[in-house]
């Protein structure tokens, strides 16, 4: 049985969320056994030591050593869910950076502001243009520099779209205040910092549409501040992202002046 599931987590859609439920099944349980073990504490004390049965209070306190062994008990198993499933799946995460970088990732530069979030592709080159900050003009303005020529083809969207099978790393900032950029389906999340890009990767394993929001309390409109994403087949996130990038191509990429006939 697992505890996340009984308490309607969504459905994971990531290579490494079954992982991330693994532990989030262990951390319940150990939590559960807790909870269990000071609740029938408490009744004994409550029916062991009650007025009734000693009237006079006695001023000495506990004389053995159980309490503590218990805390250390406590510490101990802490201590392995820490050591023995949450280091373990950090390290993961963290090693097969370099190796994800040479699999043709998905790159996506996301920008949160009050309250949304901007999502900036780099086109079919590949590269990012230069970001400019004097070039923004509103809260959801990426910033991009269409003067430099690796920005030409670049384009930006509402909607985080990605590609089923295949590698995605985001780029996390924010124009104005520290967001949180959370995809529940797919076990991640990343504080958006003002003047920080922040890289987080994932890979999802089945198509769907979902929500993304934000974590992290950054103003009264927080509660709205929800995007969209999409999963789709490689095949037509290719088709779409040629598509997107060169129509922008069209539109930023400076046109030669025609010459005058003589």
């Amino acid at each position: 049985m697992s505890p996340a599931k009984f308490l309607s987590i969504p459905e994971s859609f990531s290579a490494h969320g079954g992982r991330v439920d693994h532990l989030i099944d262990v951390v319940h349980w150990f939590m559960f056994a807790l909870g269990a073990g000071w609740f029938f504490f408490f009744a004994y004390c409550l029916v062991r030591f009650r007025a009734s049965v000693h009237p006079r209070a006695s001023y000495h306190g506990v004389r053995n050593h159980i309490s503590s062994h218990l805390e250390v008990a406590v510490v101990i198993i802490e201590a392995v869910i820490l050591l023995g499933f949450a280091f373990p799946l950090w390290k993961e995460r963290t090693d097969t950076w370099q190796q994800v970088q040479n699999l043709d990732p998905i790159r996506v530069r996301v920008i949160g502001w009050q309250f949304g979030w901007t999502y900036h592709y780099p086109g079919k080159d590949g590269k990012f243009g230069r970001i400019n900050p004097l070039k923004i003009t509103s809260n959801s303005d990426p910033g991009i520099d269409f003067d430099d020529p690796n920005a030409h083809d670049d384009f930006i969207t509402p909607m985080l779209k990605v590609a089923k099978d295949r590698p995605a790393i985001l780029n996390i900032t924010s124009n104005d205040v520290i967001h949180n950029y959370a995809i529940v389906p797919m076990r991640i999340q990343q504080d958006a910092i003002p003047g920080k890009e922040i890289p987080m990767w994932f890979t999802p394993i089945k198509t769907l549409e979902t929500s993304v929001v934000c974590a992290q309390l950054c103003g009264q409109g927080h509660g709205n501040m929800v995007g969209q994403m999409e999963v789709v087949e490689d095949k037509a996130f290719r088709t779409w992202y040629d598509e997107q990038s060169d129509s922008a191509l069209k539109t930023h990429a400076p046109q030669a002046t025609p010459t005058a006939s003589r």
